[in-house]
C-alpha cells in the first residue's frame, strides 16, 4: 500500500468536481450528475481493486470502504431526491479528508481478514456489508442534518452565505436526514443481530462487550431515541442535529475511529 500513493490521490481527485461544481453559478444539471457519478466510481474502483486481495482490516482500507460506500449511497439518494445533490458541497470535502487520512495511514500494517473459521463465511460477509451500509447511510444523514443546521442558523441571523444559498431548505434537509436515519437504524439493528450470530458461531457467545459492540449499541439507542423524539415530541432543528451528530460520532468511533487512533499511536 505504501507504493500506491498515486492511486490514493487519483481516487481523492474524483471527489473534487462534485464538491466544486455546485459553487459555479453556470452549473448545468448534467455536469453535476456526471460529477456525482465520478465521485461514486473513483473510490469504488479503488476499493474493488484492493478487495481482489481479500478484505483488508487496516485503517486505510477501512476509510476507503467508508468513502466508497458513502459516495455510492449519496449517488443513489440523488437519483430519488432532486434536492440531495446540493449537499455535495458539504459531503465531498469531508470524504476527501477521509481519503487523505487513508493515504496517510496507507503505510501501516493492513492485514487481510480470512473468510474462514468457525463462523460461516456468508454470515461474516453479510455482517460486513450491513455494517458498511449503516455507516454510509448515517454519513449522508449526518451531512443532511448539518446542512439543515447551517441553513437554520443563517436564517435566524439573516446572514445567508453562498454555501447556505446552495444547500437545500431546512425542511428538505430534515426530511432527507430523518428518512436516511430511519433506514440506518433498521440496518444497524440487522448489523447488531448479524454480529451476534458471528460471535455465536465463532466463540459460542451472543454478546461480547468490546468497544465496537458497546459504541454500536449506544449509537443504536441514541438514534432510536432521536427518531422517537422527532415522531412524538416534534424535535427538529439544532437539537435533532446535535443528537444525530452524536450518534454518528459513536458509530465513527466504532467503525474506523479506533483503527485510525491505533494506527497513529503505533
Amino acid at each position: 500500500m505504501a507504493n500506491t500513493l498515486g492511486f490514493h490521490l487519483a481516487a481523492i481527485a474524483t471527489l473534487l468536481p462534485a464538491a466544486v461544481l455546485p459553487l459555479w453559478r453556470a452549473l448545468q444539471p448534467s455536469w453535476q450528475a456526471a460529477a456525482t457519478v465520478l465521485a461514486a466510481m473513483g473510490p469504488t474502483t479503488w476499493v474493488t481493486w484492493q478487495l481482489t486481495e481479500g478484505w483488508h482490516t487496516g485503517a486505510s482500507a477501512t476509510l476507503w470502504v467508508a468513502v466508497a460506500a458513502s459516495s455510492l449511497v449519496f449517488f443513489l439518494v440523488t437519483m430519488v431526491n432532486r434536492h440531495a445533490w446540493r449537499l455535495a458541497a458539504l459531503l465531498m470535502p469531508y470524504l476527501a479528508v477521509l481519503g487523505l487520512l487513508a493515504a496517510v495511514t496507507a503505510a501501516s500494517p493492513n492485514p487481510v481478514l480470512p473468510m474462514h473459521g468457525q463462523a460461516p463465511p456468508a454470515w461474516l460477509v453479510f455482517h460486513i456489508v450491513v455494517s458498511v451500509v449503516t455507516y454510509a447511510l448515517l454519513t449522508v444523514s449526518a451531512v443532511a442534518a448539518l446542512g439543515a443546521f447551517l441553513q437554520e442558523r443563517a436564517l435566524k441571523r439573516k446572514r445567508p452565505t453562498r454555501l447556505t444559498r446552495l444547500l437545500p431548505s431546512v425542511t428538505e434537509s430534515e426530511r432527507l436526514s430523518v428518512g436516511l436515519l430511519a433506514m440506518g437504524e433498521a440496518v444497524l439493528g440487522l448489523g447488531l443481530l448479524s454480529g451476534m450470530a458471528v460471535e455465536y458461531f465463532s466463540a459460542g457467545v451472543l454478546f461480547v462487550f468490546d468497544h465496537k459492540t458497546l459504541l454500536s449499541v449506544l449509537a443504536f439507542l441514541v438514534i432510536g431515541g432521536l427518531l422517537a423524539a422527532q415522531a412524538w415530541a416534534g424535535v427538529r432543528g439544532r437539537a435533532a442535529a446535535r443528537y444525530l451528530l452524536l450518534a454518528y460520532l459513536l458509530l465513527t468511533l466504532a467503525f474506523p475511529g479506533v483503527k485510525i487512533v491505533t494506527t497513529i499511536l503505533a
